[in-house]
C-alpha cells in the first residue's frame, strides 16, 4: 500500500523528475490534439527504415541495451519492439530520419503494455510528442511536425517511464515527403484477421455474460454478438454483455475487425444467467470503512483480527505472496511477527467478524508484491489460488493492491473465474494509486469498469503522490480536500458507480510516506461527494449520495494512535444516509 511513485511528464529528461503538476496538463493536453491530425496524403511515404521491426532493430538504437524484437505481442507482421525501461532507464529507443526543409510530417506508431511515448526532436520548428498510459491493448500514437528551412533530417524516438512496466511498439511511421532514407510506399495494407478461436464463458450473473477469447494477430478490434445481432465492441479479448434475462441461455460469437474489414465469426458459445435471487447479498451496509490489517510488524501496533476496531466493515488482509507458479498466490500467518497468534485464532477470528456483519479479504499486492496475471494460464492460477484460500481460511474475497503493473484483459479473465468459482458473494475491492486511475484507458481503471457488475469498490490510495489532475483538467495538490473531491470525481464521472468510489487515505502521518490529511478533511471531503457541502475550491456538478466510504492504511498504525482516525471517519461514514 505504501509507494513512492515518480509522475511522467511529456518530455525526456535527463534526470528522473519529482512531481507531475503542469507537464502532465500539457501531456494531455497534447494528446488531445493529436486526435484531431489529418491523415497524409497518398502520396505521402513512410520515412522510417524498418518501422515495423522486421528485421529486428536494425536501425535503430535504444538505451541500456533496453530494446528487443520480439514475436509477440504484435500489431502488424511478424515482430514488434519490446523495451523495457529500469530505475535510472527510460527505455528510449530512436531513429534518424532524413526529411525535407519545409515540410509536414504524420508521425505515429502503434503501441501496448506500460507507459509509451512518441515524439520528434530537431525539427527546426516546434519539436513535438504524446503519451498514453499503459494499455492493455493496442492502441495508436499520432502526432505532426513541420520542418525548418535548413532541417534535413530529424530524430523520431519511443520511451517508456522509469521502473515501470515494458511497453511495446509496432508499425511505426513517420509519413510526408520522401527524404531519401525510408522503406518508402508507407505501411502495408492490413490482411483481413482471421476468425477468433477459444471463445469461453469466464462467467456469469443473473443479468450479464462476461466472454474471453485468444487475440487475433492482425485486429485492432473485436465485435460480439449475441443471437446473431451485434451487440459490443472492444480493443481487448474480453467483454462482459449486459441487459440480459434471468434464467435464460444465450448464444455468443465474435469476430475481428482492422482496417481491411471484419473476420468470419468464431464459434458459437451458450451461457445461462443466474436466477433473479442467486445475485447481490453481501449483507454489506450501504456506506462502508475498509483498513488494512498488517500480517507483520513494522513499527506501528501489531493486533489480532479480533483487535480490529469495530468500525471497520471490510478488512483487507495484507498480504497474500506470490508463488513459482505464474499468478498464484499462497498466504502465511506471520505467527513470530504478530506475537504467537495462530492460525487457529486467525480462523476462528475471522468467523467472529463474519458473525458480526464484517468481511474478511485477502489482499493481492503492496509495494513489493509481485504477483504478475500475463496470460490466460495465469489467470487461472491466480483465481484458483485465491479461491483455495477462501475455502482454507473462510476469506470473502479478494483487494486488488497491484501497484507494480497490470493486465486488464488477464486480470479480468482472473476475476470473471473468480466469480464463476465463488458466486455472487464474492467481495471484489481494489487500492490503485492516483496516476492508475486519471483516465479509463489505464489498465487499473479498464480492469474497474471490465468486472464492474461484480466489484465491491475501488478506494484509490489518495497519497504517496504528488499534484495529480482533477476532473476539471486543473492541477491539486495532495492533501486538501479538493484533492480528494476532484481526483474521486474522475471515477465518479469514468464509469463507476458511486457505490463502488472510496477514499483510500493513511490512518496517521506514519502510514504513509506522504499525504495524510486529518480525519476532519477526509469527513469533509466525504460530505462535498455526497452533499455538496464542506467543499473547498473545487465543487462537483452534482452530488453522489450512494458513495461508498472510505479505507485506510492501516488498522494497526490506527490503533497506534488511538484509533483516532476510525473513531472520527467511522461514524461519519455509517452516517452518511
Amino acid at each position: 500500500m505504501q509507494f513512492t511513485r515518480t509522475l511522467p511528464t511529456l518530455s525526456h529528461p535527463p534526470a528522473r523528475p519529482r512531481t507531475l503538476a503542469t507537464a502532465l496538463t500539457a501531456a494531455l493536453a497534447l494528446g488531445a490534439t493529436a486526435l484531431g491530425v489529418a491523415p497524409a496524403s497518398a502520396a505521402d511515404v513512410n520515412n522510417v527504415r524498418n518501422g515495423g521491426f522486421e528485421s529486428g532493430l536494425t536501425g535503430w538504437t535504444c538505451s541500456a541495451a533496453s530494446g528487443a524484437a520480439v514475436a509477440s505481442p504484435v500489431h502488424g507482421g511478424s515482430r514488434a519492439l519490446k523495451a523495457t525501461p529500469a530505475g535510472q532507464d527510460n527505455a528510449r529507443c530512436s531513429q534518424v530520419v532524413a526529411v525535407r526543409p519545409n515540410a509536414t510530417y504524420t508521425l505515429s506508431a502503434w503501441v501496448q503494455g506500460g507507459y509509451a511515448y512518441l515524439g520528434v526532436t530537431g525539427a527546426g520548428t516546434t519539436d513535438t510528442s504524446t503519451w498514453t498510459p499503459d494499455s492493455g491493448a493496442w492502441k495508436e500514437l499520432r502526432t505532426t511536425f513541420t520542418t525548418g528551412a535548413d532541417t534535413t533530417s530529424v530524430t523520431v524516438y519511443t520511451h517508456g517511464w522509469y521502473g515501470q512496466a515494458a511497453y511495446h511498439v509496432d508499425d511505426f511511421s513517420v509519413l510526408g515527403p520522401d527524404g531519401g532514407g525510408g522503406d518508402g510506399g508507407g505501411p502495408e495494407e492490413p490482411a483481413l484477421p482471421a476468425a477468433p478461436a477459444g471463445l469461453t464463458v469466464a462467467g456469469t450473473t443473473s443479468s450479464s455474460v462476461s466472454l474471453t477469447w485468444n487475440t487475433v494477430q492482425g485486429a485492432t478490434g473485436y465485435t460480439v454478438y449475441r443471437g446473431g445481432t451485434r451487440v459490443a465492441t472492444t480493443s481487448g479479448t474480453s467483454a462482459t454483455v449486459t441487459g440480459l434475462s434471468a434464467s435464460t441461455a444465450y448464444s455468443f460469437q465474435v469476430t475481428a475487425t482492422n482496417a481491411a474489414g471484419e473476420s468470419a465469426k468464431s464459434a458459437t458459445v451458450t451461457a445461462t444467467t443466474r436466477p433473479a435471487d442467486g445475485g447481490g447479498g453481501t449483507a454489506l451496509p450501504k456506506h462502508v470503512v475498509t483498513g488494512y490489517w498488517q500480517n507483520f510488524n513494522n513499527g506501528a501496533a501489531v493486533q489480532t483480527l479480533a483487535q480490529v476496531q469495530s468500525q471497520y466493515d471490510i478488512i483487507a488482509v495484507a498480504f497474500a505472496d506470490a508463488t513459482v507458479t505464474p499468478g498464484a498466490v499462497d498466504f502465511t500467518l506471520d505467527s513470530a511477527g504478530l506475537n504467537g497468534y495462530t492460525e487457529a485464532q486467525f480462523k476462528a477470528d475471522i468467523k467472529a467478524k463474519q458473525a458480526a456483519g464484517k468481511k474478511v479479504v485477502i489482499s493481492v499486492g503492496g509495494e513489493l508484491g509481485s504477483v504478475r496475471v500475463a496470460d490466460s494460464a495465469s489467470a487461472a492460477n491466480f483465481a484458483d489460488s485465491v479461491y483455495a484460500l477462501m475455502q482454507e481460511y473462510g476469506f470473502d474475497g479478494v483487494d486488488i493492491d497491484l501497484e507494480n503493473g497490470l493486465n486488464a484483459t488477464y486480470m479480468t479473465q482472473a476475476l470473471r473465474s473468480l466469480s464463476a468459482k465463488a458466486g455472487p458473494n464474492l467481495i471484489i475491492t481494489m487500492a490503485p494509486q492516483t496516476i492508475d486511475m486519471q483516465s479509463t484507458s489505464n489498465s487499473y481503471f479498464q480492469t474497474a469498469l471490465n468486472v464492474k457488475d461484480i466489484l465491491t469498490v475501488v478506494n484509490m490510495q489518495y497519497y504517496n503522490s504528488g499534484s495529480m489532475l482533477g476532473c476539471d483538467g486543473k492541477v491539486y495538490s495532495q492533501g486538501s480536500v479538493d484533492f480528494l473531491t476532484a481526483l474521486a470525481c474522475i471515477q465518479l464521472q469514468g464509469g463507476l458507480a458511486p457505490s463502488q468510489v472510496g477514499i483510500g487515505v493513511p490512518a496517521s502521518t506514519r502510514g504513509a510516506g506522504s499525504g495524510y490529511v486529518s480525519p476532519a478533511i477526509v469527513n469533509n471531503a466525504l460530505d462535498c461527494l455526497t452533499k455538496l457541502t464542506n467543499c473547498g475550491s473545487f465543487k462537483p456538478s452534482k452530488a453522489y449520495p450512494d458513495l461508498r466510504g472510505a479505507m485506510t492504511w492501516s488498522t494497526n498504525w490506527d490503533a497506534t494512535a488511538g484509533n483516532a482516525w476510525s473513531n472520527a471517519v467511522g461514524p461519519h461514514v455509517h452516517a452518511l444516509g
